[in-house]
């Protein structure tokens, strides 16, 4: 008896292995594609983060003061009471000479974890504060962000030498620092960062002259701080 060919199809329709190489042709397929696509995309999407990570850099470093590409000229900063992992560097220079350092701040907020961006120059002042990310309270504490309020501003210029430990609190606390109404959580938890920011800056970076240490692993009593590249 002649087996048609639907029939046929049929049977090896319902084959183990047959459902099992077909999973397998298609999984190839897919695979193959997305490398593909991968492959076509990866250059662009990492100009443009490279682009976006330059746009937050300018937000906290005047250009005037720099004339290198910070992205590319970075030290990297183990420091177990400011931050559990290494902490990235960015270092901004002009005619060669340090003028700000760049690096990332995390804190736990009222709605999760809040990170900044902070950019520090050698007489150890704050020069910018940005919020990269937060999960805060919209309407309350999202005065954090530059766009919503001019709240973050308060921290230019500021350093350890010239505020007092004292009044790096929020005024609720004693401090000189604006809380918002009805959400002092956050404000509160951006000074104690900062804060930590100065610390973390005066043991790893007063007293240092890294132009003069451009290709060396650099090291004080406490940290180790090697030169990336």
């Amino acid at each position: 008896m002649n087996i048609s060919l639907s029939e046929k199809l049929h049977v090896w329709r319902n084959r183990v292995d047959y459902q099992t190489t077909l999973l397998a042709m298609v999984c190839a397929v897919v695979t193959t594609l997305l490398m593909f696509g991968q492959q076509k995309t990866a250059a662009p999407i990492a100009e443009r983060l490279a682009e976006d990570r330059l746009a937050v850099l300018q937000q906290v470093l005047p250009k005037s003061i720099y004339d290198n590409n910070p992205l590319e000229d970075s030290i990297t900063i183990t420091d177990d009471l400011f931050s559990d992992e290494p902490v990235q560097v960015f270092i901004a220079r002009k005619n060669n000479q340090v003028s700000a350092f760049v690096f990332e701040l995390n804190v736990g907020g009222y709605g999760g974890t809040i990170t900044l961006i902070m950019a520090m120059n050698t007489d150890a002042e704050v020069l910018g504060l940005r919020v990269l990310s937060h999960k805060e309270t919209p309407g309350l504490a999202d005065k954090i962000e530059i766009h919503k309020s001019d709240w973050i501003k308060s921290f230019d210029g500021k350093s350890l030498k010239n505020t007092p430990r004292s009044a790096w609190l929020v005024k609720k606390d004693g401090g000189e620092f604006d809380q918002f109404t009805g959400a002092t959580i956050t404000p509160r938890a951006i000074v104690k960062v900062v804060v930590g920011g100065l610390d973390f800056y005066a043991r790893n970076f007063y007293e240092y002259n890294f132009y003069e240490h451009n290709n060396e692993t650099l090291v004080n009593t406490n940290q180790e701080v090697k030169k990336d590249g």
